[in-house]
């Protein structure tokens, strides 16, 4: 038998599977104060030994009969008992026209051609995806009371899996397709050009002599003052909030892997020994 590296499963190696298990593991809750604090949503984040032993549930293939349709996703969880334990996570489904009409404020109607390519575009992931831990309510039949328990997890990073092998696997989650919001963007297309035709029409009767004036110097002389020509009652635009990124799975981890290896690290161990690294490296984000 030929010696080599170990295949290591892996997931979340993509933008938009990235930020779904963000949600889920309620990252995105603990970034956000308002979201935290905000009554009658799920914000508990699950603790670092759940998620550790989740990753090795996944890497050991403990999740079977995986099922996603649109808004949902079943599986059965090999646990500590004999039986397997059944798993339910339900999304906030999406509204397509509303979708649609965002992509179009944000120009970002020509990303999603690029999806059929299999490629993640940003504006499209960041209106498709869940945002915040309420999005994704989860059922599990195991003993453990905790809202993000280990089977969930698991379940969890395997259709964080499925989205890196396809993007429209979170089209399905979410509850739509891609047909669906073309068709979207198609009738908001339709409808945009109908008004626009409706407000030239109507503008034609409703032009006045010049640029509208009366023809009173005073008149042009107080519209002149009250331009703010500095912005200095300007509303100042809201703070930049930078994607989270994590160098261990944005960038490319074969020198890491290489290193692990040099140190002593057994290469059955390197993939736990990443996702170590990978908790330490979160905690000193959050610090």
């Amino acid at each position: 038998m030929r010696r080599g590296t170990v295949p290591v499963r892996g997931y979340a190696v993509t933008r938009w599977s990235r930020a779904f298990v963000d949600v889920v593991e309620g990252r995105t809750d603990i970034a956000d104060a308002t979201v935290a604090q905000r009554s009658g949503s799920v914000t508990e984040s699950a603790d670092s030994r759940r998620i550790s032993k989740a990753r090795r549930y996944f890497r050991d293939r403990h999740v079977h009969r995986l099922s996603i349709r649109p808004g949902q996703v079943t599986a059965s969880v090999e646990g500590s008992q004999l039986d397997p334990f059944d798993v339910i996570l339900s999304m906030r489904t999406v509204d397509v026209d509303t979708v649609a009409t965002l992509l179009r404020s944000r120009a970002g109607v020509a990303e999603v051609m690029s999806v059929a390519r299999g490629e993640q575009p940003p504006i499209v992931g960041e209106l498709l995806g869940p945002t915040e831990s309420a999005d994704v309510a989860s059922q599990c039949s195991c003993p453990d009371e905790a809202v993000r328990c280990i089977h969930v997890l698991a379940v969890a990073y395997e259709v964080a899996a499925e989205i890196d092998r396809s993007p429209l696997a979170l089209f399905t989650v979410m509850g739509t397709d891609l047909p669906s919001l073309l068709d979207a963007l198609g009738n908001n297309s339709d409808t945009d050009s109908d008004e626009s035709a409706a407000q030239g029409t109507s503008g034609l009767g409703d032009e006045s002599d010049g640029d509208g004036s009366d023809g009173d110097p005073s008149t042009e002389h107080e519209t002149l003052s009250a331009v703010d020509f500095f912005g200095t009652h300007a509303p100042l635009p809201p703070l930049p909030r930078p994607t989270r990124s994590n160098p261990l799975t944005d960038l490319d981890g074969t020198a890491l892997r290489a290193a692990l290896r040099a140190s002593g690290v057994a290469p059955g161990d390197i993939a736990e020994a990443v996702d170590e690294l990978g908790d330490l490296y979160d905690r000193l984000v959050q610090e």
